[in-house]
Protein backbone atom coordinates (compact mmCIF):
# COMPACT_ATOMS: atom_id res chain seq x y z
CA UNK A 1 0.00 0.00 0.00
CA UNK A 2 1.15 3.70 -0.32
CA UNK A 3 2.23 5.74 2.23
CA UNK A 4 0.35 9.10 2.52
CA UNK A 5 0.53 12.19 5.21
CA UNK A 6 -2.42 14.08 5.83
CA UNK A 7 -3.14 17.20 7.17
CA UNK A 8 -6.03 18.84 8.45
CA UNK A 9 -7.36 22.11 9.98
CA UNK A 10 -10.07 22.44 12.43
CA UNK A 11 -11.93 25.70 13.27
CA UNK A 12 -11.03 27.83 16.46
CA UNK A 13 -13.24 27.06 18.82
CA UNK A 14 -13.32 23.63 18.97
CA UNK A 15 -11.94 21.84 22.12
CA UNK A 16 -8.93 19.45 22.31
CA UNK A 17 -11.41 16.53 22.44
CA UNK A 18 -12.92 17.40 19.84
CA UNK A 19 -10.43 17.84 17.94
CA UNK A 20 -8.98 14.19 18.88
CA UNK A 21 -12.24 12.92 18.13
CA UNK A 22 -11.77 14.44 14.34
CA UNK A 23 -8.23 12.57 14.27
CA UNK A 24 -10.08 9.32 15.65
CA UNK A 25 -12.35 9.51 12.68
CA UNK A 26 -9.79 9.85 10.28
CA UNK A 27 -8.11 6.87 12.16
CA UNK A 28 -11.47 4.95 11.86
CA UNK A 29 -11.58 5.33 8.13
CA UNK A 30 -8.08 4.17 7.78
CA UNK A 31 -8.57 0.83 9.75
CA UNK A 32 -11.73 0.01 7.98
CA UNK A 33 -9.87 -0.13 4.72
CA UNK A 34 -7.25 -2.15 6.51
CA UNK A 35 -4.88 0.24 6.57
CA UNK A 36 -2.22 1.69 9.03
CA UNK A 37 -1.55 4.62 11.06
CA UNK A 38 1.87 5.30 12.00
CA UNK A 39 2.03 8.39 13.34
CA UNK A 40 -0.64 11.58 14.77
CA UNK A 41 0.46 14.55 15.17
CA UNK A 42 -1.32 17.78 17.09
CA UNK A 43 1.13 20.73 16.22
CA UNK A 44 -2.02 22.99 18.21
CA UNK A 45 -3.37 26.57 17.37
CA UNK A 46 -1.90 28.43 14.88
CA UNK A 47 -2.04 31.55 13.34
CA UNK A 48 -3.78 31.34 9.36
CA UNK A 49 -2.02 33.49 7.13
CA UNK A 50 -5.32 34.89 6.21
CA UNK A 51 -8.61 34.51 7.36
CA UNK A 52 -10.41 31.27 6.54
CA UNK A 53 -14.43 30.68 7.23
CA UNK A 54 -14.21 33.37 10.28
CA UNK A 55 -11.51 31.70 11.59
CA UNK A 56 -7.76 33.51 12.10
CA UNK A 57 -6.62 30.69 14.04
CA UNK A 58 -6.91 26.84 13.42
CA UNK A 59 -5.66 23.80 15.14
CA UNK A 60 -3.19 21.50 12.95
CA UNK A 61 -3.56 17.81 12.79
CA UNK A 62 -1.35 15.59 10.69
CA UNK A 63 -1.70 11.66 10.22
CA UNK A 64 0.89 9.69 8.27
CA UNK A 65 -0.52 6.24 7.48
CA UNK A 66 -0.04 3.37 4.68
CA UNK A 67 -3.08 3.21 3.18
CA UNK A 68 -5.22 2.98 -0.30
CA UNK A 69 -6.57 5.67 -2.34
CA UNK A 70 -10.27 4.29 -2.17
CA UNK A 71 -9.65 5.49 2.07
CA UNK A 72 -8.03 8.80 0.93
CA UNK A 73 -10.76 9.31 -1.29
CA UNK A 74 -13.51 8.76 1.64
CA UNK A 75 -11.21 10.82 4.52
CA UNK A 76 -11.15 14.07 1.82
CA UNK A 77 -14.92 13.24 1.30
CA UNK A 78 -15.95 13.49 4.96
CA UNK A 79 -13.54 16.26 5.67
CA UNK A 80 -15.21 18.02 2.84
CA UNK A 81 -18.99 17.65 4.12
CA UNK A 82 -17.78 18.24 8.07
CA UNK A 83 -18.24 21.97 9.01
CA UNK A 84 -15.92 21.55 11.89
CA UNK A 85 -12.78 21.35 9.21
CA UNK A 86 -11.90 24.39 7.61
CA UNK A 87 -8.99 23.23 5.01
CA UNK A 88 -6.86 19.69 4.42
CA UNK A 89 -4.19 18.59 2.54
CA UNK A 90 -3.21 14.62 1.27
CA UNK A 91 0.27 14.07 -0.22
CA UNK A 92 1.26 10.51 -1.47
CA UNK A 93 5.16 10.36 -0.14
CA UNK A 94 7.43 7.61 -0.87
CA UNK A 95 8.36 6.81 2.31
CA UNK A 96 7.15 7.98 6.21
CA UNK A 97 9.39 10.19 8.06
CA UNK A 98 10.91 8.32 11.32
CA UNK A 99 10.53 10.06 14.30
CA UNK A 100 8.62 13.78 14.88
CA UNK A 101 7.86 15.93 12.04
CA UNK A 102 9.70 19.18 10.96
CA UNK A 103 6.73 20.75 12.86
CA UNK A 104 7.52 19.26 16.81
CA UNK A 105 10.99 19.71 16.17
CA UNK A 106 10.55 23.06 15.73
CA UNK A 107 8.62 23.66 18.61
CA UNK A 108 10.66 21.47 21.12
CA UNK A 109 13.70 24.01 20.16
CA UNK A 110 11.29 26.66 21.76
CA UNK A 111 9.74 24.79 23.99
CA UNK A 112 6.23 24.36 22.61
CA UNK A 113 3.59 22.54 23.52
CA UNK A 114 2.60 20.64 20.46
CA UNK A 115 1.85 16.65 21.57
CA UNK A 116 2.19 13.28 19.57
CA UNK A 117 -1.05 11.39 20.33
CA UNK A 118 1.20 8.07 20.30
CA UNK A 119 2.91 9.65 23.38
CA UNK A 120 5.84 10.38 21.81
CA UNK A 121 7.65 14.06 22.18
Amino acid sequence: MPFYEHVFIARQDLSQAQVDALAETVTNVIGEYKGQVHKTETWGLKQLAYKIAKNRKGHYVMLSAEVSGEAIAEIERQAAINEDIIRWLTIKVDELEKGPSVMMRKQERRGGRGRDRDGEE
